[in-house]
C-alpha cells in the first residue's frame, strides 16, 4: 500500500519563540491570579506565602531541569502548571487548617507560629501519603511512559518533590515572617 502524507506541520523558530513567551505568560498569570485568589480567600500574608512557595517550586523545577540538561518544551511547561496546581493544593490544605485553628485556640494562649505548627503536624500524614502515591504513578510514567512523555513525567517527579516539600517549609514560614515584620494577626492569644 502506498501512504500518502497529506500534510506535514512543523514549527519554525518565529512560532516556537511565540509558543516560549506564551507559556512564560501563562506561568505568570496564573501566579498572579492565584495569589489574588489566596488573598481573597484567606488574607494578604497566605497570598504572599503561597506566591513564594509557588515561585519557589516554579524556579526549582526549572532549574533541576536545566541542570540536567533536558530541553524546556511544552509538555514541560505543562507539567509546571500542573505542579503549581499540586503545590497550591497542599499549601490551600495546611492554610485551611491554619485558619480553623486560629478559631480553635481563640483565647488560650497560643500564638501564630504555635498554631502554624500544630496545623502541619495534622496535615503532614496527609500531604505524605498524597504525595508519595503521586510520586510512585509519575516514576511509572517516568520509567515505561517512552520517550514523549519523559519529560513531562520528570518534571512533575522534581515538582512534586519540591511542591511537598515548600508547602510545608517554605509557605507557611513566610506567613509567620510577615506577621514578625508587620505585626499582630489573628493569634489565638
Amino acid at each position: 500500500a502506498k501512504i500518502e502524507f497529506e500534510s506535514v506541520k512543523t514549527v519554525g523558530p518565529a512560532v516556537g519563540a511565540q509558543l516560549r513567551s506564551d507559556a512564560v505568560w501563562a506561568i505568570i498569570w496564573s501566579l498572579v491570579f492565584i495569589s489574588i485568589y489566596i488573598g481573597y480567600r484567606f488574607q494578604l500574608k497566605y497570598a504572599l506565602g503561597a506566591f513564594v512557595a509557588l515561585v519557589h517550586d516554579v524556579a526549582l523545577t526549572l532549574g533541576l531541569f536545566a541542570l540536567l540538561d533536558y530541553q524546556i518544551s511544552l509538555a514541560v511547561v505543562a507539567a509546571i502548571l500542573t505542579v503549581i496546581g499540586y503545590s497550591l493544593n497542599d499549601t490551600i490544605v495546611v492554610f485551611d487548617r491554619i485558619r480553623e485553628d486560629v478559631d480553635k485556640y481563640k483565647g488560650r494562649g497560643l500564638k501564630l507560629p504555635d498554631i502554624i505548627d500544630l496545623a502541619i503536624n495534622v496535615t503532614l500524614s496527609r500531604t505524605l501519603l498524597t504525595s508519595v502515591t503521586t510520586l510512585f504513578v509519575v516514576i511509572m510514567l517516568f520509567v515505561f511512559g517512552g520517550d514523549d512523555i519523559k519529560d513531562f513525567a520528570l518534571a512533575m517527579l522534581i515538582g512534586i518533590v519540591v511542591g511537598t516539600y515548600s508547602s510545608i517549609f517554605i509557605a507557611s514560614p513566610v506567613v509567620i515572617y510577615w506577621e514578625q515584620i508587620f505585626g499582630r494577626g489573628p493569634a489565638a492569644d
